[in-house]
């Protein structure tokens, strides 16, 4: 199959429509249009209604159906698939921005980056974890783009030398729901990101997240109790909110009064009452934790322990009978509790308050329409890790149309739950590190452990799980 590499502002020339229909990969080249197909008859007629559509001369190529088709596929996104066709020009219609946000729910994208350089802006978008370009902009057309998103989210369009904040509710005939608008002074210009924010939440459940019948167990013990901490650590965009918004959506009951503090408020839970975070006004976590100790709430949820105040203020909130929830940065499951007592808060309050302690990355699955099955090289794990079983056949990423070509569908979340019993509370108590010993005798599984198992399942590929492989 060849490789062909495409210039977006060339395949703008035509529509998905167009470029299915006559089944063509346009591409300017010494003054004409080269146009890529799968034709192999007389196209005399498709070569004039192309030189009529585009105004330029049109030279055909023919390649094989199979790159043409995947290229398609890649490039013209069509609606019958949940797709759209980057066939936009920026200045053709006022209405860019509301098509590229409706793009980018209907791709399921978590992010919109909108970027500028010395001679090139472009738009790209994140899928499953990675960044994707959709688009490529004029430097002239810049500036008009930037103005349209800071008018719908309240910002400044006469500033351009600080960075700016905003929210912009967005509603069409398909979706409502809001974006956080970020943006930021770089060399060439502003940058602005958007996050594209869930705020239903009616198909989040903790049964789908991909908690394994044990760890389910353990992580549904800490959050009945009637009060104590229970903390979820994982990087940016780990699935950390989503975790905890299915527990919420799980324990709100008429009879619980819950509250949470949020940035921003991803999802919104009926029957919950949420506070958006506005730190320009002072409006911070560890300021609203204290508010809540007066508002009689059973469930209180923290977005992030970011500091020593927010910390103490969790701690306080459990120890006078509430149940917090939270998140917090650090590697591993156990780490919360060095990460709590490093910020200064003691071991033995922490030890008497924390219920259960979890760990939590997305792996990214295997298109199953188009994995390939191939022998195992053990030299593929990291230096010094010893498999948990013997794996001699894996599945590797290949691409087809079903997965857009990156050999990727979906993201599952794996998880490592430690719930916190009285030997290891007394570890914490003595800041004792060493706990794997106590994991192993309760047959508690690690995040590698998890990892591992999705990975001999075949359900995604060695490289996916790379990062998280490790012994101790």
């Amino acid at each position: 199959m060849e490789t062909l590499d495409l210039n977006p502002e060339d395949l703008k020339l035509l529509s998905a429509q167009q470029a299915w229909h006559y089944r063509v990969l346009p591409q300017r080249e010494n003054g004409h249009l080269l146009c890529f197909t799968d034709h192999d008859s007389d196209c005399s007629q498709m070569k004039e209604e192309l030189e009529m559509l585009t105004g330029m001369d049109v030279v055909l190529q023919v390649l094989p159906q199979s790159t043409v088709t995947k290229y398609l596929n890649k490039h013209y996104l069509r609606e019958d698939n949940t797709q759209l066709a980057n066939d936009r020009r920026i200045g053709d219609t006022t209405d860019f921005l509301d098509e590229l946000i409706g793009e980018a729910k209907r791709l399921k994208s978590s992010d919109i980056h909108i970027e500028t350089y010395q001679d090139r802006c472009r738009v790209r978008i994140r899928i499953d974890g990675l960044m994707i370009e959709r688009y490529r902009l004029g430097k002239t057309e810049y500036p008009a783009v930037i103005n349209k998103v800071k008018i719908p989210s309240g910002l400044d369009i006469a500033e351009k030398r600080f960075p700016q904040d905003g929210r912009i509710h967005f509603g069409n005939k398909r979706d409502k729901f809001d974006i956080r608008v970020s943006i930021l002074p770089t060399l060439h210009g502003e940058k602005v990101v958007l996050r594209l924010l869930n705020n239903g939440a009616t198909n989040i459940s903790l049964d789908t997240l991909g908690f394994s019948t044990q760890d389910m167990s353990h992580y549904l013990e800490g959050v009945k109790r009637p009060n104590g901490m229970v903390l979820i650590s994982g990087p940016t965009g780990s699935g950390k909110t989503t975790t905890l918004h299915a527990t919420l959506k799980l324990l709100n009951k008429e009879t619980r009064n819950i509250l949470t503090i949020e940035d921003p408020v991803e999802y919104t839970l009926e029957g919950i009452n949420q506070v958006q975070l506005k730190e320009g006004i002072g409006l911070r976590f560890a300021p609203a934790l204290r508010t809540f100790l007066r508002q009689d709430p059973d469930v209180i949820m923290v977005g992030e322990i970011r500091d020593v105040e927010t910390a103490a203020m969790a701690i306080r909130a459990s120890l006078t009978g509430h149940l917090v929830l939270s998140t917090i940065h650090t590697n591993s499951a156990w780490g919360t509790v060095s990460r709590l007592i490093d910020m200064g808060i003691p071991s033995f309050l922490l030890a008497n308050t924390l219920n259960t302690t979890v760990a939590q990355r997305l792996v990214r699955l295997l298109c199953p329409a188009c994995k390939k099955e191939a022998t195992f090289d053990n030299s593929l794990y990291p230096r010094n890790f010893t498999p948990y079983t013997a794996v001699n056949r894996h599945f590797v990423a290949t691409g087809c149309d079903e997965c857009h070509h990156t050999g990727y569908r979906g993201r599952a979340a794996i998880y490592e739950v430690i719930p916190i019993d009285g030997a290891l509370a007394e570890k914490i108590k003595h800041n004792e590190h060493n706990i794997y010993d106590n994991l192993t005798k309760r047959d508690i599984k690690t995040l590698a452990e998890n990892a591992f198992a999705l990975f001999a399942a075949g359900q995604t590929a060695i490289e996916e799980i790379y990062p998280l492989l490790y012994n101790f």
